[in-house]
């Protein structure tokens, strides 16, 4: 007999730039509803080492593969890795991304293109990689936007455009890839993971819930879209303590 509690038990999990922050809390949600994790991680290997070790402590299998989410070849050979794991793919979380913070008249074409590269063209090849499995399994896809991607920060000119475009690139994916696969897009506002500081603190006075986000909050946003109704999909869903409105 299932567990209710664990209703992802018996499926597999991909998740980008899990070895820390925002990405290990969403394997570790993913983990304790059941799922076998494999995670990829670029510099951070130690971190790595201790997530999959903290995963495999919730009796779920688990694994990490060194992906440089930039290069092609890398993208291919994580999700065959992520496949060896149990033979099948059941959720994508393209969550790895970068962020920084420059005036727009500063920002170079090596910046630019960095962040593109990142931020949307690798979310489009990891899920055009991870398809046919996704598809024989019914599976589904949760991408990681932001709140920057839809209002316009001045000094953030390419982190905004590059996750406008993944907003756009997730309902596409979700209309040319239905049926077989339901796809989703979390957009996070201020998330906070230990910072302190002025700034953090006015963020959170202009929040209308009065504290800024935790990765927790962000992490339980793609356990419900992993958990959900498959009909459910093409949905943009910001965790932001409402502060975008």
């Amino acid at each position: 007999m299932s567990d209710p509690r664990k209703p992802l038990s018996g499926k597999t999990a991909l998740v980008t730039g899990a070895a820390k922050r925002i990405g290990r809390d969403i394997a570790i949600v993913l983990a304790d509803l059941g799922a076998d994790v494999c995670l990829t991680y670029r510099d951070s290997e130690q971190d790595a080492q201790a997530t999959v070790q903290d995963l495999q402590g919730r009796k779920v299998r688990a694994s990490s593969v060194r992906c440089d989410l930039t290069r092609f070849e890398d993208i291919e050979s994580g999700v065959k890795q992520a496949l060896a794991l149990t033979g099948r793919l059941d959720l994508l979380v393209n969550n790895a991304g970068m962020f920084s913070s420059k005036t727009m008249e500063e920002i170079s074409l090596s910046e630019w293109d960095a962040m593109f590269a990142v931020n949307t063209r690798a979310p489009f090849l990891v899920a055009q990689a991870a398809l046919p499995a996704l598809r024989a399994a019914s599976g589904r896809i949760i991408n990681i936007g932001s709140l920057g991607g839809i209002h316009p920060w001045a000094t953030h000119a390419h982190y905004c455009t590059s996750k406008a475009a993944l907003h756009m690139l997730s309902q596409t994916m979700a209309k040319a890839w239905a049926p077989q696969v339901s796809v989703n897009c979390v957009a996070p506002g201020m998330i906070v993971q230990g910072e302190v500081g002025a700034m953090y603190e006015q963020f959170a006075e202009k929040t209308p819930m009065l504290r800024n986000g935790r990765a927790a909050d962000v992490a339980e946003a793609v356990g419900f879209f992993a958990t959900c109704s498959a009909f459910v999909t093409g949905q943009l869903l910001c965790v932001d303590g409402g502060l975008g409105l």
